[in-house]
Order: C-alpha cells, then structure tokens, then sequence
C-alpha cells in the first residue's frame, strides 16, 4: 500500500501549488529534489534555508551541537503565546533550570504509572463509540482521538477526567489554536527576518489566552485539593524547586511549564491513533493478523500493560505509521553564529531545516519509503535503518520524555479499538496530510465504527 502523501514536484511547480492553491501546509512545498538531496539549500530566502538529510549530521546537531543550532525562532514564535517559556522551547540556561526542576514530574509519563490514566480513559470512552456504532452515526476520527488521548493525559496531570469544564474548554480551544496558529507561512519563509516577532491571528491569540486561563484553573484547583494520596504530574510541578536557589514556579511558569504537558502530552499520540487506524482500515488482511495477535495475547480480556508490551506486530504497525506520518513533520533550527555545513555556509539567523518528513521518505535512506511496510521494524530488518534516519520522537538531550509513554498509549488505544471494532473510512480518497503543529489530516476522517461481537 502506498498511503496518501502530496506528489514531489519540481521547485517552482511545489512553490506555485502552495501559494495557488491556498495550501496552509509545508508539505506541500517540498520539491522531489528535497527527498533525494543529504544537505542542500532550499530554495531562495531572505535568511537562508539549509535541508540536513544526512543522518550523521542530524545527530550532531541535535547533539553535540545542539547549542549552536536551538530551536527555530518562527516555531517558538507559533508557540509562545500558548506555553510561554515552557521547557518544550526554551534554551540554554532557562531549558537546564527548568529541565532539573520538573525532572520529578517525568516519573509520571513512565509506563507503569501512567498506564491507569490510559485505562480509565479508554473505560470511559469506549461506551460512547458504542453508541455511535449502534446509531450507524459517521463522526470524525481524528476529533475522537483527540478527545481520548487529552483524556489520558488530563488523568496523568491533573487526576480528573476530561469531563470537567475546564477541560472540556481546554480541548475545545486547542483545537481553534491548532487551526488557526500562524506557524506556516510561504511568504515569511522567504521573505522573514531571523527572530522577528511570529504575529498570531486573533483567533488563535485569543484561544491562548482561553487556554492559559481554564490552566491557571485547573492548576488552582488541584493546589486546593492538596495531594491526600494523589500524585500526578500537576503535584509534581507545584512541589518542584530550583535545586541551587530552593525556589518554585511562579504562577505564570506553572502555566507555561503545565501547558507544555498538555500540548505534547495529547497531539503526538492522537496523531499517530488516528492514522494507524486509517491505514489498517485500507489493509483488511493486515487488520485481521493484528486482531490475532493481541487474541493470542490478551484474548477476550483487558489489554493489560503486559499483554500491550507483547505486541511486536502492533507496535511495528505503529512505527511504520510514526515513519510515514511522523507527529512533528519538522524540526527546524536556527544557527546562532556564522558556520558551514557539509561546506555551505551559513549565517547567523540561518534556518536549518531537519524533516523526520523527509528524513523517513529519504530516497537513499529506504527501500520503497514511500510504501507501507511494517516489516521494517520486525525481526532484523531494524538494522538497515541507518542510525539518525528515524525520529519520530526528536533526538538528543531534548528527545521527547514521553516517548515510551506515547508508543504504549498508542499501542494500547490501536488494540482495544481494533479488536472491539471494524473501521469504515467514509471518503478515503478525500484523505491527505498536511504540516500543522504536527502531522494532520487536511479534513476530518469521516468514520462509521460496527461492534464486531
């Protein structure tokens, strides 16, 4: 199966479909030469784009050098007025004092803490797509999904369920944030000024504003209710202090910090959920080798932690769908002094632009990339996977924390909905993907679900 994915063009042809056609979408901008080149520059731009596609080099970036190139001006300018300083895209010393000072509230995104929240979540969920299953009614996949994995992470935070007001409000906000946040612009690619202010949209700047409040009461709360036996990733942040001043988070920093959870904790693996569903819905014969899997492994019972961890053919269904769909379709960096790489030079202001997008599709890097295949990630094909080449969850010092919780929520949520239910897409040739703050359909997947007992 080759999933749907915009066709290479050639340069001007790729920059004409994303200006003509109105595409709010970077992936629509990448000419073919971009999946075939190792370091290139990309395109003509007042700042200078440099494309890194050689794996060796991602990894020294991310790493090594991972002070020189910190995080894109124009992607903490998308995110700024939602989680402020948060420690998703702060640097230097900001990034170490606040990495040190939530290190504890990490604990909470480990497996076998988390995997209740993700339990109680799905438990709760569940009965309503019953319901529409029942109804025959078409909804919206991608917005199920959403909902559900908010829930799991609302549960791990704050220990309340997306039931309540505030967090219903939260969720309903995001979403006008994630469609109307200004982080892809063709003309402020080309035409911007290194670290110039990102202006928002009203819309999006005002659901900012909704969202930080409905956190700041969310987090009140909770400071209100004490622990008395609680413990979530919310008690963790309130209790944290500098080790070398003994100070807390002042009240705005529990907000960006808390905000920063929320944002990643929920979108990555709605995500990956929404289009692993997707694809195993147009593979019927794969659908069916994965329901005999997690029979053999968890039978008619629940999908236990154990069981979960079991599911070699499941999760390999998932990494494919990571590397074809990666959540973060770009990573992009900015240099903070003049430099060559791979001899271009580069100056001061310069975006380096690392793509798990392309990375994942790399002609040079996959055999067949643009096939599904989740054979890649079984037995000892891994192997072939040059080291760099696959990241989904980022790389380096700032890799994602939530990686394992993410890869066994998702595996988790795939198998107790495939087993429970047959997945009908309503228009799949309407379905395409498209770069937003992460990898998301252009348009809702339309789904109808049947109880297959």
């Amino acid at each position: 199966m080759i999933p749907p994915a915009p066709t290479p063009l050639p340069p001007v042809r790729a920059l004409l479909r994303a200006i003509l056609g109105g595409r709010r979408d970077l992936l629509s901008l990448l000419p073919e030469e971009a999946y075939r080149a190792r370091v290139a520059p990309l395109g003509r731009s007042r700042r200078g784009i440099l494309l890194v596609n050689d794996p060796e080099i991602v990894r020294r970036i991310f790493g090594a050098e991972v002070a020189r190139y910190p995080k894109n001006d124009l992607f903490v300018g998308a995110l700024q007025p939602l989680i402020g300083d948060g420690v998703f895209i702060s640097d230097g010393e900001m990034w170490r004092r606040q990495r040190r000072m939530i290190e504890p509230s990490f604990g909470h995104m480990q497996v076998g803490r988390a995997f209740a929240a993700m339990e109680a979540a799905a438990d709760a969920f569940e009965p309503e797509l019953d319901r529409r299953a029942a109804a025959g009614e078409a909804f919206s996949l991608d917005a199920a999904m959403s909902h559900l994995t908010a829930d799991v992470i609302c549960r791990a935070t704050f220990s309340t369920s997306l039931q309540s007001e505030d967090a219903r409000r939260i969720f309903a906000d995001f979403a006008v944030f994630q469609e109307t946040v200004a982080n892809v612009r063709v003309f402020r690619l080309l035409l911007g000024r290194p670290w110039a202010t990102v202006p928002q949209p009203r819309a999006a700047r005002e659901a900012c504003g909704r969202i930080r409040d409905h956190v700041a009461a969310l987090i009140e709360r909770r400071r209100g209710e004490g622990d008395h036996g609680r413990s979530d990733i919310a008690g963790d942040i309130l209790a944290a202090r500098d080790p070398e001043t003994g100070e807390g988070f002042s009240a705005r920093d529990l907000v960006d910090q808390i905000g920063v959870f929320f944002l990643a904790g929920h979108e990555t693996s709605a995500s990956a959920v929404t289009w692993a569903l997707f694809l195993l819905s147009r593979q019927p014969e794969l659908a069916a080798r994965l329901r005999a899997e997690i029979a053999a492994e968890a039978g008619d019972g629940p999908v236990t932690l154990e069981a979960a961890k079991r599911l070699a053919l499941t999760r390999a269904v998932l990494r494919e769908t990571l590397r074809l769909y990666p959540p973060g379709p770009f990573l992009p960096r900015v240099a903070v002094e003049d430099t060559e790489i791979a001899g271009h030079p580069l100056r001061r202001g310069g975006m380096v632009m690392v793509s798990p997008w392309l990375l994942h599709r790399h002609r040079e890097l996959w055999r067949d990339p643009d096939t599904f295949d989740e054979g890649r990630f079984l037995g000892g094909r891994e192997k072939e996977i040059p080291a760099g080449a696959y990241l989904p969850f980022g790389l380096g010092p700032r890799i994602c924390v939530g990686a394992a919780f993410a890869t066994v929520e998702s595996t988790h949520m795939i198998a107790r909905l495939l087993r429970r239910y047959d997945i009908e897409v309503m228009n799949p040739e309407r379905v395409r993907p498209v770069a937003r703050l992460t990898t998301r359909p252009a348009e809702d997947i339309r789904v109808r679900l049947r109880r297959r007992d």
